[in-house]
This record gives structure tokens, C-alpha cells and sequence, in this order.
């Protein structure tokens, strides 16, 4: 991507803690910031890894953290896991829940201990009054079953969104964010979604890579990995379809993302 100096990013949701950043991870940085991301949110996978990601995020400024249990790691959670996340929320840098949901595409995790968790970790995203990065894949409405069953509004993101019309309404009615990534530049999978980016009201919008995942075209021809330099990428097709303005939609997704984990502009 070119570098802008009038656009300002926040890739919302990456798990740049992943091993696979370790021997770049201070080249990786530089090239996020010359493409404009000046800052970015680790998504926490489980308990053990937590720890990383808040290292992370007090060693490099741009960078926060997010502690959770996600759906494919739930098998191996315990009540031990939430009490060392517990102690990591009091954080400054720690500004969510997550990534906490269900997945029934890849069934790492059986449905009850997804299940269980998601509730409990539900339950403390509200004692601790922190907005939750959601996980959703193949549930066929079950995760908006709980949430509309647990509470009826929410400080959160439906993140990696690619689902239906309906679902769409349903999380914005229960007060969430729409997290979009790559996919939405993809030619044939992101079909949809970038019909449906139209219909999102453009103070919820959020944009994420969900690096080193779901890598965006045309980077996804030369990169295997993904990186928060390419969430420009996602920016420009939500622009392009919107018919806005880059810097002006990035303005607003970049409050809409720091008001959302509250981060003081």
C-alpha cells in the first residue's frame, strides 16, 4: 500500500503475538506505521498467551490488547485460566474482552465447553465493564441466541464479520460494532459483505486484518501472512463502495474504534 499522511488507521483485531512475527516483529511495526496504522489491537486467544500480548502492548505504544478464551481453545479452559485473565485486565493497556465466542465450522472445542465459557466470559466482560471482541462462525444464529437471551445492548464488535442480511440487523440491534476485514476485497467471497457494508450505519463500522490471517487482494498474491500494514487495503473497498471519501471515512472509523475500547482521543 502507499503510505498516506492524511490517513490515520487502527487495525482493531490482529494476533500479532503469533510466533510466525517474532523474527520481523520491529520491521512488521515500521511498515504499519509508514502505511498510516498508528494503532493496533491484539486479539487474545487463551490464558497462556494472554501474558504475551500485554507485554506487547506495554512495550510498544501503538499497541493495546484484548484478554479472552477464544471458541477453538475452550477445551482446554479452566476456572484457573479466568482467574490469571482477571489479573490481567487491571492493565491500562488491556481495553476488552476477547476474542470470546462460538465456532461450529472446525469444532476444535465441543459445543458445551464453547458454550459454558462464552457464557462465563460473557458474565465477566460485564463485571468488568469492558466491550467484548466476538467470535461467530457457522452457528446458524446460536451465538445471537445467548447474547439476546444474556442482555439486550452491548459495548462490543461482531468481529470478521460475514453473515446474512438478518444477522446483520440483529447485532446492530443489540448495539454492537461490525468488524471487516480482508475478505470484503476479495472478489467472489467477499460478494456479499461488500453489499452489506452499505447497510451498516458508519459510526459502527471497524476495520481489522486479523493478521496473519485473511491476508486482502491484491497482498494476498504475494503474502501468505497478513500484517496490520494491509488494513488500508480494507479501508479503500469500504470507501469505494460507499462512495466516500478515504480520509474521511478513516477519521471516523478511527473514533468509532477508540470509543468503542475506550481510548481517550
Amino acid at each position: 500500500m502507499e503510505p498516506s499522511h492524511h490517513i490515520k488507521l487502527f487495525d482493531s483485531h490482529c494476533h500479532i503475538d503469533d510466533r510466525c512475527y517474532e523474527n520481523d516483529f520491529a520491521a512488521m511495526l515500521d511498515r504499519a506505521q509508514k502505511a498510516g496504522v498508528a494503532s493496533m489491537l491484539i486479539a487474545g486467544v487463551d490464558a497462556k498467551g494472554a501474558p504475551k500480548a500485554v507485554r506487547l502492548a506495554n512495550r510498544y505504544n501503538p499497541i493495546y490488547a484484548a484478554v479472552g478464551v477464544h471458541p477453538h481453545d475452550a477445551r482446554h479452559c479452566t476456572e484457573d485460566d479466568l482467574v490469571r485473565l482477571e489479573a490481567l485486565r487491571h492493565d491500562t493497556k488491556v481495553v476488552a474482552v476477547g476474542e470470546i465466542g462460538l465456532d461450529f465450522n472446525r469444532m476444535f472445542s465441543p459445543r458445551k465447553d464453547q458454550e459454558k465459557w462464552f457464557i462465563r466470559l460473557l458474565e465477566m466482560a460485564d463485571q468488568w465493564n469492558l466491550p467484548m471482541i466476538l467470535h461467530e462462525r457457522e452457528t446458524e444464529g446460536r451465538l445471537l441466541e445467548i447474547l439476546e437471551a444474556h442482555n439486550q445492548s452491548y459495548n462490543g464488535v461482531i468481529h470478521c464479520f460475514d453473515g446474512t442480511e438478518k444477522e446483520l440487523y440483529r447485532y446492530l440491534d443489540l448495539g454492537l460494532h461490525v468488524g471487516i476485514t480482508g475478505i470484503v476485497t476479495i472478489q467472489k467471497r467477499g460478494e456479499r459483505l461488500r453489499q452489506l457494508v452499505l447497510k451498516i450505519p458508519v459510526d459502527r463500522i471497524l476495520i481489522e486484518t486479523d493478521a496473519p490471517y485473511l491476508t486482502p487482494a491484491p497482498e494476498k498474491n504475494k503474502f501468505r501472512r497478513n500484517e496490520p500494514a494491509f488494513v488500508g487495503r480494507v479501508l479503500h473497498k469500504i470507501a469505494e463502495m460507499r462512495g466516500d471519501e478515504p480520509e474521511i471515512l478513516a477519521k471516523t472509523i478511527w473514533d468509532n474504534t477508540r470509543r468503542l475500547l475506550g481510548i481517550a482521543t
